[in-house]
């Protein structure tokens, strides 16, 4: 038969495990504004009823339930919802960094506006056209001097802001590879830790908080898939493990491993000889070629704003592009512009003799020489700077002085079609710029879109993970008087147990005395 004293028993493990459940209790009220904390609770189990199966057990009519226990302290948290965090972490990332790029270029170039380069060339073309109406005015050739000064001086300018942007990129890049070897060894230390403690028989849920914390906030760089390793000994069912993060491309196939149960595998960006682009990504020992690196995160981001060798060893990149395209406008422009200037006569040709005088000039070799960069060396010809009488005005077939049709032929420039060095449709200077301006407007526009549509998607994600996972002070005050008034319960069976045994011990075989 059962114990005289299990009713004791019974009672005191029911204060034991609702004490538990008011501790736990307690420490979500304490914690409810942690930042990363996971709400907490006691997984309550009943204790082995009584008697037990067995060849010598009691013949009774059937088992009694002999109270309740605390199992666990577990944490309330769903790994489905932290996967899909992540993954929309990464997304945000990438195009936030993408958005922030692109609105730095789009002040940079500052189109359309009194003060860019589209007004510096208009101007340009406005005093061809006031020498047309007077080629001899000594004035009227002045100004042209001073606005085609000002073209080659934006020209630098432009091309001077978006190198100090990129050299900017190329700084975050770095910044962004150290953040990420950073909380990979934070990452390794913690395996390291939860390796320790869970064989041992406990749950370090104070560790895991701090885990998926950083877990999150390393997302943001990359697509990661996170995997557990048991840790052996004496772990719970419930113990996570240790962590395996795994850097994913978007189809989710695996380009290497960043954390294992073997340490950490650093992520490196390789540059190319000369230092002005990004030719790989090294996990460890891996090296993974940058067009294959097709994992969505900050850190693709600023290697596509900094600049990377594409497919056809051609720097490609947010920055690069423009500096290509501004490169293409200086340098088919100055050449076409040198061309008409250099058939033409000035004053001074027409006294001393055809001398082909160049308007613009390379202001490192003098003659207009490599593509590359040239936007910020046009500069206006010394011929040019030294007087005003080396601007032509006339045509070699008639040496009139002050021709105005030649003159006109200048400003034609403008509105006739070239080829601006990518085997593009032909089209004038104008049209041209207006399809680069009008290309970033779009890239733009498209990065804010996918920039609030993945901040829309990330918070939706958040909330219900915070649903799941915060700390309900409402939720915590109706546990905290659920589990008083049990533990309540609980001691008042005990009160009854000791009167039943007093009654017992001290009133029992007294009668008839």
């Amino acid at each position: 038969m059962a114990s005289t004293f299990m009713g004791l028993e019974t009672a005191r493990r029911g204060l034991t495990a609702q004490q538990s459940a008011l501790y736990t209790t307690g420490n979500n009220i304490a914690n409810a504004n942690t930042l990363g904390y996971t709400r907490q609770r006691v997984d309550l189990q009943q204790s082995q009823s009584f008697p037990s199966v067995g060849q010598n057990a009691p013949m009774i009519p059937g088992q009694m339930g002999t109270g309740v226990e605390a199992g666990s302290v577990v944490r309330v948290r769903e790994t489905f919802l932290d996967t899909q965090y992540r993954s929309e972490s990464s997304k945000l990332g990438y195009w936030e960094n993408r958005a922030a790029a692109l609105s730095d270029l789009e002040t940079i170039m500052n189109e359309p506006s009194d003060s860019g380069l589209a007004a510096a060339m208009d101007s340009f073309w406005e005093s061809l056209q006031d020498m047309a109406v007077d080629p001899q005015n000594a004035g009227a050739r002045a100004v042209v001097r001073q606005r085609g000064i000002a073209v080659a001086e934006t020209f630098n300018y432009l091309h001077q802001t978006v190198s100090a942007e990129k050299a900017d990129a190329k700084n975050e890049l770095g910044v962004s590879e150290k953040a990420m070897n950073t909380l990979l060894s934070q990452l390794d230390q913690i395996n390291k830790q939860i390796g320790s403690v869970e064989p041992n028989g406990y749950l370090p849920n104070d560790l895991y908080d701090k885990r998926d914390s950083i877990l999150d906030e390393l997302s943001q760089y990359a697509n990661i898939k996170v995997s557990y390793e048991a840790s052996g000994g004496n772990a719970l069912a419930q113990a996570e493990g240790k962590a395996v993060v795994t850097l994913v491309d978007d189809s989710g196939n695996a380009l290497g491993t960043l954390v294992d149960t073997d340490g950490v595998h650093q992520i490196k960006v390789n540059h190319n000889v000369d230092d002005t682009a990004v030719e790989s990504i090294s996990i460890g020992d891996t090296v993974i070629d940058i067009n294959n690196f097709n994992s969505t995160g900050k850190l693709k981001s600023v290697v596509e704003s900094y600049g990377y060798k594409d497919e056809n060893g051609q720097l490609a990149g947010i920055y690069n592009d423009m500096l290509t395209e501004l490169d293409n406008l200086a340098y088919t422009f100055a050449t076409e512009f040198n061309k008409v200037h250099e058939e033409g006569l000035s004053p001074n040709e027409i006294t001393d003799g055809d001398q082909a005088i160049s308007f613009f000039a390379d202001s490192e070799s003098g003659s207009i020489g490599e593509r590359e960069g040239f936007a910020s060396r046009i500069t206006i010809s010394e011929d040019i700077k030294n007087s005003l009488d080396n601007i032509v005005n006339a045509d070699p077939s008639n040496p009139t002085l002050g021709d105005a049709t030649y003159v006109s032929k200048l400003a034609d420039i403008f509105n006739n079609n070239y080829d601006y060095g990518n085997n593009s449709e032909q089209s004038n200077f104008r049209n041209y710029f207006e399809g680069v301006i009008g290309s970033m407007a779009v890239s733009a526009q498209e990065a804010n879109k996918m920039t609030a549509n993945s901040a829309t998607l990330q918070q939706t994600v958040d909330n219900r993970r915070m649903s799941v996972s915060s700390v309900s002070l409402d939720e915590e005050m109706s546990n905290m008087i659920q589990f008083q008034q049990a533990y309540n319960a609980s001691a008042r069976m005990v009160t009854v147990m000791d009167e039943m045994l007093d009654k017992i011990i001290n009133g029992m075989g007294v009668g008839g005395r």
